[in-house]
């Protein structure tokens, strides 16, 4: 082999090894992502039962019933008609309560329209809800500039 031949052979090995790396972190993150969804985006595009999706929105007020244990369940609504029942046990969040912004982590039960979620994030404090959230309500009209995003534009402030 000359000299030109071994220099092709590396550089294509070298080529081949990370394209393979490159193939398997992709596989790696596809399976890991947990899309986000508002009821109103799970009306129009049905998710399958066994896909892990992030659902956002508001905690529906008289939704929140506290059954036995630790389980609860409740509706994460977005102002439009297609509030979905989210049934979660473990410890809610110390700032989970009725209408407050709320992000959770999970997948829909075969056969039913209920939210099994294994994680509920809450807000973390007065002022924050998630963006996402935030934007969507926004273009519902349900949302207002002084409801909760003064720290935020405070934050961008000082940064300029």
């Amino acid at each position: 082999m000359t000299r030109k031949q071994k220099r092709l052979a590396v550089i294509a090995g070298g080529m081949g090894f990370i394209a393979a790396a490159v193939l398997l972190v992709m596989f790696a993150f596809s399976q890991s992502v947990a899309y986000f969804y508002m009821p109103a985006d799970l009306a129009k595009t049905p998710v399958a039962p066994d896909t892990r999706i992030r659902l956002g929105g508001l905690v529906g007020e008289g939704s929140v019933v506290r059954g036995t244990g630790s389980t609860v369940e409740f509706a994460v609504t977005d102002g439009s008609p297609n509030a979905v029942k989210v049934q979660y046990t473990g410890i809610l969040p110390d700032l989970f309560r009725e209408g407050q912004g709320v992000v959770t982590e999970g997948m829909f039960t075969p056969g039913t329209n209920v939210f099994i979620a294994d994680t509920v994030l809450a807000k973390h404090d007065e002022t924050y809800m998630p963006k996402d959230v935030a934007d969507r309500l926004k273009q519902q009209g349900l949302w207002k500039e002084g409801q909760g995003a003064e720290g935020q534009g405070q934050e961008a402030k000082a940064t300029q």
